[in-house]
């Protein structure tokens, strides 16, 4: 724990240093989690273990880091997942695991510092495609992932759930555009994942979040598949 704590520290005091030289909150996020992440980890015993509690502590280092320059935290959010991934794969963790702490904690953490919570989701979901498509694994998963982060990050924090599942697809269909992949199915999959996350919710999330991510969203017909009516 004591080690975990470390890296949440470590990370936003790097971040700070970094955007205050540069001025630039992607390229500085993205490396420094990346390098961060994979060697703490590296140097856990169990890298399984590990994985959530480092994870969840840098993505809140990122934003409170950010947030103290003053720095963009929807960059912010969108490099942070980037790395998360990079970093998880490159110290032999499963890099699909970390998406939904991630994403949760950065936009509870944006919520939490006064952020603008619509972009952080909006660009965490985006980063997470493009961070999938560089080390390999499943676009779509990675963004139901995310969605369902995002939803339950909302749902903590008191927010509008609807228009965070919105804001998710927005970004999974922005994301599956820059990398190349079907924008339409990018949708779907994070359309379900904020579904399945309103599900755990209950009460009158899982309609919320229906009308709000279904439709048309950015130019793209979003249709869910449908395990999710009672």
């Amino acid at each position: 724990m004591e080690q975990q704590r470390g890296i949440g520290e470590s990370v936003k005091q790097s971040i700070i240093g970094t955007i205050r030289g540069t001025g630039e909150v992607l390229n500085a996020v993205t490396d420094t989690v990346t390098g961060s992440l994979s060697t703490a980890l590296r140097g856990a015993g169990n890298v399984g273990q590990a994985l959530t509690g480092a994870v969840s502590d840098v993505a809140r280092g990122v934003i409170q880091g950010t947030s103290e320059v003053g720095g963009d935290l929807g960059a912010a959010a969108k490099g942070a997942v980037i790395g998360t991934l990079r970093g998880t794969k490159e110290a032999g963790g499963a890099a699909i695991d970390t998406i939904g702490a991630t994403v949760e904690n950065l936009v509870k953490t944006t919520a939490e510092v006064g952020g603008d919570v619509g972009s952080a989701a909006r660009q965490a979901v985006e980063g997470t495609l493009h961070g999938a498509k560089s080390i390999g694994i499943n676009a779509f998963d990675a963004a139901g992932a995310a969605a369902g982060g995002v939803v339950k990050a909302v749902a903590q924090t008191g927010g509008d759930v609807a228009k965070a599942a919105k804001s998710a697809v927005e970004g999974a269909i922005s994301g599956a555009k820059d990398i190349g992949v079907d924008a339409a199915e990018a949708a779907s999959a994070a359309a379900s994942g904020a579904l399945r996350a309103a599900g755990d919710i209950g009460g009158e999330a899982v309609e919320q979040v229906k009308r709000a991510a279904t439709g048309m969203i950015s130019g793209v017909k979003v249709v869910v598949k449908e395990p999710f009516r009672k």
